[in-house]
């Protein structure tokens, strides 16, 4: 044990800019899912918008992010994370300005949503936790942690900046000024630190298939085998399931604040706590992930949401249960991404991660258009969420459940592919 700390403590020495500068361009990636709750209200009046149709734009990128993340895992395994996020980064920001100039007709709209979700896909997920993994190993749950959190630290900074933004400028500027100054920033640490292992290994001069390929030695599963696995099809589907009523009420909880009798001004800062509880809950996950079995550390926490989406019910909810109950959905919604990468790396290697994680972020990318879309429908038809916390709870317990039934960890270091199981 006290080896592996001082193996991890070398890796962050080595690498610690490089997960800076992943953790700000996943926060970039991010900032759209708890900006959009922010601007529907805005929009909405507008140019007189249901909540569905508000939501259908993120449901359709959702679509594009589950058709083309295994492609761009497969050209990150290839390519290696540079050449795709620096490009990305630059396109991202100009289709977060394209929204400014949103008009009213419903098919622009979309149109404008399907543009982002093309271009965000070379900044999702996998690109900065293949980036990461690729260079830790004994510190890789707390670096994945911190990487990650880059989308709690968006829930934390984008509902005040946000409502600030539109009140001070108008809906139109704060899409502006989110996209060129938070794009800006991104790009400016990804041009200076973004080196994974395959960037690494090209920039020392070394020749040959493996400095173009750069996942020649890497060990892992074959695509084939990742196929077969039965632990990787449960992280998979918990990740659908805890995902799909996460992003619902993370798209909407601005929405169901209001809803509740929260004011305006205190509904955005409450996001904003939900977001600082899910840094402390990458954080707190991180650190015991590298110590303890993930399976425990997950399936408790993936499940403690079951406690958190009754208390913001009628008649159970009152302002002391709803700060709690934002506090433990945040703490929560900060690990699910973070424990997806995690497990997959454990389970899958190294070998085919940028293909295999795309899959994972296909799943999550399906959960993210889909489970907002059943938001909006949920409260257009039934007005109320009350139908989306009650199947929240039941979904927390179900993922939980899953991941708890994880076996042991394969042991990478063998030269057997399948890899052994750990005792």
């Amino acid at each position: 044990m006290v080896g592996r700390r001082v193996v991890a403590a070398e890796e962050w020495k080595r690498h610690w800019q490089l997960v800076l500068a992943c953790s700000v361009g996943f926060s970039f990636m991010s900032f759209m899912t708890p900006a959009a709750g922010i601007f529907m209200e805005s929009l909405s009046h507008a140019f007189g918008w249901s909540r569905t149709q508000l939501s259908a734009g993120i449901a359709i990128s959702g679509v594009l992010s589950l058709l083309g993340s295994p492609f761009l895992g497969a050209l990150i395994d290839r390519l290696g994370t540079r050449r795709i996020a620096l490009p990305g980064i630059v396109l991202t920001a100009l289709a977060i300005v394209g929204f400014s100039f949103a008009n009213g007709s419903f098919a622009q709209w979309i149109g404008l949503w399907l543009f982002w979700g093309l271009v965000v896909l070379l900044i999702q997920s996998t690109v900065w936790s293949t980036a990461v993994a690729s260079v830790f190993d004994a510190g890789r749950g707390l670096a994945l942690g911190l990487t990650l959190s880059g989308t709690a630290l968006a829930n934390v900074i984008v509902p005040p900046l946000t409502d600030w933004l539109i009140s001070s400028f108008g809906w139109r500027a704060a899409y502006v000024y989110l996209g060129l100054g938070w794009g800006g920033v991104a790009l400016i640490l990804s041009a200076f630190f973004l080196f994974d292992a395959r960037d690494q290994y090209r920039l020392k001069g070394a020749g040959g298939p493996q400095a173009r390929q750069g996942s020649a030695e890497l060990p892992g599963l074959t695509i084939a085998q990742a196929w077969r696995s039965t632990e990787l099809w449960r992280v998979a589907i918990s990740s659908f399931l805890i995902l799909l009523i996460t992003i619902a009420v993370l798209i909407h909880q601005f929405p169901i604040l209001l809803e509740a009798g929260v004011p305006r001004t205190k509904a955005a800062w409450l996001v904003s706590l939900a977001g600082a509880a899910g840094i402390a809950g990458k954080l707190v996950t991180g650190a015991l992930i590298d110590r303890v079995h993930a399976r425990w550390v997950g399936g408790i926490t993936l499940a403690s949401t079951a406690i958190a989406y009754p208390l913001l019910l009628e008649p159970i909810r009152s302002p002391v249960l709803i700060v709690i109950a934002m506090m433990i959905s945040g703490y929560a919604a900060g690990t699910k991404i973070q424990l997806c990468g995690y497990l997959t790396a454990r389970y899958a290697g190294l070998r085919n991660y940028g293909a295999i994680f795309g899959f994972m972020t296909s799943m999550i990318a399906l959960a993210s258009g889909i489970g907002p879309l059943l938001a909006g429908v949920s409260y257009d038809r039934y007005g109320s969420y009350a139908p989306l916390l009650i199947a929240g709870a039941v979904v927390s317990v179900i993922s939980g459940i899953l991941v708890l039934s994880l076996g042991q960890y394969p042991d990478w270091s063998t030269s057997n592919t399948e890899g052994e199981r750990k005792a």
